[in-house]
């Protein structure tokens, strides 16, 4: 066993001790107070701010929703579910990184089956009226609250294993109890021969109710208003090509920090069974009561020449809601910026960007008095909404503002 007769840290021990207790302590709070803001306070800080400025430390309490059976059956079952399926999917064998101590730990690479499985199940319930994935957001502070506790409990369990029965000779004590609860005892914790914990946590668990809540999401708030935001549908694939990424990719997160340096301890656990689900998905849960429509339109009617009435959408969202030519303006700035080695001795250098701005103003202006022919009174009220219809440069000229 690889122990350490003093704990060796990066920083000084004020740093690391402050450090340490001010994230075990005010972690799992905080992880209350986001679910708390963007389910019952808009998602806005300042009405958290002012309920707790009239409540106290008291309102903290109050608000702290108390783990229920419901919650604890939905955690447990998908817990069951994940470690079912990571030890009996079938998957290519994989083996890390040689340990400082000389071990290789040796993977079943069997997450890729193991999302798609989890996925299909989870929307296939939920397709067929079994189980409805509204009744996860409903218990979702109380969910997070029991993972609070329970992943607490967890890595207690985790430091009484690393003493008593660690997995291999990747363990050892620092002789810190607070350093050994915080960064754990174990590099490679095991139950029996095949499970491998830092796996389950890290990917099975954590990585994984990542993607099922931001389905969880999108699925509330069709139920809630009959339909899926474009914002949702924008914010869960991202976030699913993100996590679908990772489990493709699983083999060689297996050689990363998380895996092969850092222990088994509250610091990645307690982090990837509570701080992923909570934090990681956040956006989600404030979208399901506050759906985002981004893609706003104006149809407008104009005349051929020959006479045909046709119809065009003039779009107010996205980049063509903040400019007109927007294009423009990161074209201008990269004309600059490879000039700019030149610096400023002599003005020819800066000839080309005379030049091209002179050319795409003079473009914009033909472009907006075609449009203003053509579409008449719809152009006037595209004019009302987008800031910078007249003139990229107004816009240049602010974010140069900004920098400067």
């Amino acid at each position: 066993m690889a122990a350490a007769t003093e704990a060796k840290t990066v920083h000084s021990a004020v740093v690391t001790y402050v450090s340490m207790l001010s994230l075990l302590t005010l972690c799992p709070p905080f992880v209350i107070l986001l679910w708390y803001t963007m389910v019952h306070a808009d998602g806005s800080v300042v009405q958290t701010w002012n309920f707790f400025k009239q409540h106290g430390l008291q309102g903290l309490i109050e608000i702290w929703p108390r783990p229920t059976a419901t919650a604890w059956k939905i955690i447990f079952i998908y817990g069951a579910f994940e470690v079912a399926l990571q030890l009996f999917l079938p998957g290519k064998r994989v083996e890390g990184p040689i340990s400082p101590t000389g071990n290789r730990p040796v993977y079943e690479a069997n997450g890729m089956a193991t999302y798609f499985v989890t996925l299909v199940t989870y929307v296939s319930l939920w397709w067929f009226g079994i189980f409805n994935p509204s009744v996860v957001y409903d218990h979702l502070g109380e969910m997070f609250s029991a993972l609070i506790f329970g992943s607490l409990i967890f890595c207690f369990f985790l430091y009484i294993k690393g003493h008593v029965a660690p997995s291999s000779t990747d363990s050892g004590s620092s002789g810190n109890l607070i350093i050994d609860f915080y960064w754990g005892m174990e590099l490679y914790p095991r139950i029996g021969k095949h499970f491998d914990i830092k796996v389950f946590t890290n990917c099975r668990f954590g990585m994984m109710s990542w993607a099922v809540l931001a389905v969880t999401y999108c699925i509330k708030q069709y139920e809630l208003n009959g339909k899926v935001a474009d914002s949702m549908l924008v914010n869960t694939t991202l976030m699913l090509v993100y996590v679908t990424k990772f489990f493709w990719w699983e083999a060689g997160y297996w050689n990363t920090m998380d895996i092969a340096h850092d222990r088994a301890g509250f610091y990645i656990c307690w982090g990837c069974l509570v701080w992923v689900p909570s934090v990681y998905t956040s956006p989600g849960i404030y979208l399901v009561n506050h759906p985002v429509n981004l893609g706003r339109q104006i149809e407008a009617t104009y005349t051929t020449i020959s006479g045909e009435t046709k119809t065009s959408l003039l779009l107010t969202s996205g980049w063509w809601g903040l400019s007109l030519h927007f294009h423009y303006v990161p074209e201008i700035l990269a004309a600059f910026f490879w000039t700019v080695p030149a610096l400023f001795n002599h003005f020819l250098p800066y000839f080309y960007v005379v030049f091209f701005t002179i050319l795409l103003f003079d473009r914009a202006k033909r472009d907006d008095d075609r449009c203003r022919s053509k579409y008449g009174k719809y152009w006037k009220l595209y004019c009302k909404k987008v800031p910078y219809k007249d003139h990229s440069w107004n816009l240049l000229r602010d974010l140069l503002r900004d920098v400067s």
